[in-house]
Parts: C-alpha cells; sequence; structure tokens
C-alpha cells in the first residue's frame, strides 16, 4: 500500500491530483520492480492512464520512484503514425520556392548514358558517354520504371480515354492537328495539346483520348425541311382593277367563268 501512495503522488506531479484516477492494476517488471497504473481523468487525454514505475534497491527499506509517464490506452486519442515527408507529400504540394530533391536512388532516374548503353543500336567500341543524351547534358533521366509510372498515372488521369470529355468527343487526339507527340518510347501513348480553346492545353494526352476541339470537328448540317405549300383559304388568288381604278379581288371560280 506504501508503494502505491507513493505511485499516486508521483502521477499527481505530472497534471493535477484531482486527475489521477482509479487504480488499475500492477505490472512486473522484474526484480523490485513494479509499474503503478492510475486511470487518467483529465479531459484532454480520454482513454490515457498514469503509469508509475518504483523500484527497491537491494537491503533498501523504502521504495522509490524509478519513472513516471502518461501513456496512451487501447481507445485513446492519438497522433496519426509518423511518416517521413517524402511518403507524406502529395501532388500538388510543392509550392514557390519549395526544393524537392530527388535521392541518389531513385528508381524513378538511371544515368543519361545508361539509356544508350541498353540500347542495342549501339555498336561495340562507340563511346557511349559521348552518346548519352547529345545537346542535354542531363545526368540522369527516366528509368523504365519511371517511365511506365508516368505513363500508368497519365492514362488514368484526366488526359486519359475515360475522362468524360473523352468519351463525349467527336474524334481521337491520335488524328488530331494540335496534337504534338512527345519524344522516346513515351511518343506511342502520348503527346500534348497545343489548342490554345482546348481545356488540356499545353497538356500531356493520350492517343485515345479526345475533346470537341478537335481540329476536324464539323458541325453538323442542319437538317432539310421540306417545303410546305401556302394555301389560300379566302379563296382568292388574282388581283386585278375595275374599270374605274378600284382594287377588286377575283377567285377562281370567277376566272374560269370568265
Amino acid at each position: 500500500m506504501e508503494a502505491q501512495d507513493l505511485a499516486r503522488a508521483a502521477a499527481a506531479e505530472i497534471g493535477r491530483p484531482e486527475w489521477v484516477g482509479e487504480h488499475l492494476g500492477t505490472q512486473v517488471e522484474g526484480d523490485r520492480l513494479v509499474t503503478h497504473l492510475f486511470a487518467c481523468l483529465d479531459p484532454a487525454y480520454p482513454g490515457w492512464h498514469y503509469s508509475v514505475t518504483v523500484v527497491r534497491a537491494a537491503r533498501a527499506k523504502y521504495v522509490t520512484v524509478n519513472e513516471s509517464v502518461l501513456l496512451p490506452g487501447p481507445d485513446a486519442l492519438v497522433a496519426p503514425e509518423w511518416l517521413p515527408w517524402k511518403e507524406r507529400l502529395r501532388p500538388g504540394d510543392l509550392g514557390v520556392g519549395d526544393l524537392l530533391p530527388s535521392s541518389a536512388d531513385d528508381e524513378r532516374l538511371m544515368p543519361g548514358y545508361a539509356q544508350i548503353a541498353t540500347d542495342e543500336t549501339v555498336e561495340d567500341g562507340e563511346d557511349k558517354q559521348m552518346l548519352w543524351e547529345l545537346g542535354l547534358g542531363r545526368p540522369r533521366v527516366l528509368s523504365e520504371v519511371g517511365r511506365e509510372a508516368a505513363a500508368a498515372r497519365w492514362y488514368a488521369g484526366p488526359g486519359g480515354p475515360n475522362s468524360p470529355i473523352a468519351n463525349a468527343a467527336p474524334a481521337k487526339c491520335a488524328t488530331c492537328g494540335f496534337m504534338v507527340p512527345l519524344a522516346g518510347e513515351l511518343r506511342q501513348m502520348f503527346g500534348v495539346c497545343a489548342n490554345e480553346y482546348a481545356p488540356d492545353d499545353g497538356r500531356v494526352v493520350s492517343l485515345d483520348h479526345g475533346c470537341g476541339a478537335h481540329s476536324e470537328a464539323t458541325l453538323p448540317e442542319p437538317e432539310s425541311q421540306p417545303l410546305t405549300p401556302v394555301v389560300d383559304e379566302m379563296g382568292y388568288d388574282t388581283i386585278v382593277f375595275d374599270d374605274t381604278g378600284e382594287l377588286e379581288l377575283v377567285s377562281s371560280d370567277q376566272q374560269s367563268q370568265q
């Protein structure tokens, strides 16, 4: 009982004495080493409990406090598990002035000359270093992993074939004069829209994407309506003037009699 009272007093030093609730039990940690658990009544920490470990040294008469902490229980409200910033980052999070360096082992990238080294068109004895990204000077280029990830992301996005605007398009981007194909292997599936009036102007679109601003889109011709004859319900179809110069309407029956 003396050890429990000492543990309760140590728990009260963490917060307030009225926040230390009932004794929840003990846990034996080792020889002469016991942890006492108390309910936490602090309204800011529901589901938490005070954990106070006491110890009695060998041949000692009194128990002393070894450690006192506030710990969450199974139903406690706790912060989400911490994730590295690279795993927390989402598309669109990068702002003006922010830096997002890629790691040296980023699987989406590979040395520029390695792209040429895997090409069967390179003949033996050629200087692969001189052939890498000629004129661009980029030390790294997209790897196969990077290309596949980009292709999957673009194809499933709003510039792919399954967006609502693509489903309602009169034709595909592959036949549009405003579509500028990409370079390299991505050229087989994607291009960039160059129509300033299109919703995807300046964005990557798949060849089977489409919109209403297609270069060959035409307005539907209006349907021709048959001419409806006008019937003279009054029976007058001739206008004449009599001998005095007055206007006179002559019906078809009167004309036949004359």
